[in-house]
């Protein structure tokens, strides 16, 4: 045996890698699959369509029922609670259970709920309590019943009225962020109103070929998520103030733009998000490609797998 077992526990799997510790009163059922260097606390309970990947924590009082796939480097708080029939009734059981996927890294605080078929992903947290009715997106940090985002990991965020003085002198900085840069627009301000221009060939870094407005966001909702194959984009934010998270695969930053005096440019294959609207934001969005779905990259596994021949 190369895995640690308690005398009090009951184990009924071989399927365990090197290394794994399973304590008292922990019971794991024939067919669940279990990987290396992982801790099962006392009273934790695995059903038999389980994977478990390698690092994996599960503290005290936490059942993993069938449909579940917990990959490597995962913590789940003690009495975290997960579910895997939406509908359930005593004695009447499906014939295939909806798969729910916790991604690399991610930690679920204690007593949080995980509703059926979502995915938590990647190194995302799940605070205490929350009760989680969708699936959380990459790094996001959510809390609260229904679960919402309120931030982001790993990303160093930035004021946009800092950004604004920082982007004066000279008129354009660089993110951390691959190809991601910070403009600051001028403006000229008067009794009569506030006047903002720029031209097409001069001023931005593409000559646009459309734009869009998003405006009246609940705070609450996120938009953006994906990455363009193509599409430069250049978004300004006219009114109240948004925060936006940029990301090349390796590097993340997140900006408060707050000033129509501030442009962020997003070039192709950056990963971009904006969330915290406020009430009365309006963002402003220059692209230089007419819309075209199959230049999108919604999915974040994707946006890294297609980043690998680009980067070697």
């Amino acid at each position: 045996m190369t895995y640690f077992k308690h005398p009090q526990a009951i184990v009924e799997t071989t399927a365990i890698g090197e290394g794994t510790r399973i304590w008292a009163f922990s019971h794991v059922l024939p067919r669940a699959v279990i990987g290396s260097g992982c801790n099962l606390c006392d009273h934790t309970f695995i059903e038999n369509d389980v994977v478990l990947g390698n690092g994996v924590t599960v503290k005290c009082g936490v059942q993993i029922w069938d449909g579940l796939r917990i990959e490597d480097d995962v913590f789940i708080g003690p009495n975290a609670t997960f579910s895997n029939d939406p509908f359930p009734r005593s004695r009447q059981h499906l014939e295939k259970y909806p798969v729910t996927t916790i991604r690399r890294g991610a930690s679920i605080g204690a007593n949080a709920t995980i509703l059926p078929g979502l995915t938590i992903g990647q190194y995302s947290m799940v605070g205490a309590g929350a009760v989680v009715t969708h699936s959380v997106p990459p790094y996001a940090v959510v809390v609260g019943n229904p679960a919402r985002i309120v931030r982001y990991v790993s990303s160093e965020t930035q004021q946009g009225k800092k950004t604004a003085e920082v982007v004066s002198e000279p008129p354009q900085v660089t993110s951390r962020v691959k190809g991601v840069t910070l403009t600051r627009l001028p403006i000229i301000k008067d009794l009569r109103g506030n006047l903002s221009a720029r031209e097409f060939e001069r001023g931005i870094p593409f000559v646009p070929q459309r734009y869009f407005i998003v405006t009246d966001v609940p705070s609450k909702e996120v938009r953006g998520e994906h990455a363009h194959r193509k599409c430069e984009q250049l978004l300004v934010c006219i009114r109240g103030a948004i925060q936006v998270v940029v990301d090349d695969g390796t590097n993340r930053e997140e900006f408060v733009l707050e000033s129509p005096e501030v442009a962020i440019y997003v070039p192709p294959m950056v990963w971009c998000i904006q969330y915290r609207y406020t009430q009365d934001a309006t963002l402003l969005v220059l692209a230089s490609e007419l819309y075209d779905p199959s230049d999108y990259i919604r999915d974040y596994d994707q946006f890294l797998n297609e980043l690998q021949p680009r980067q070697g």
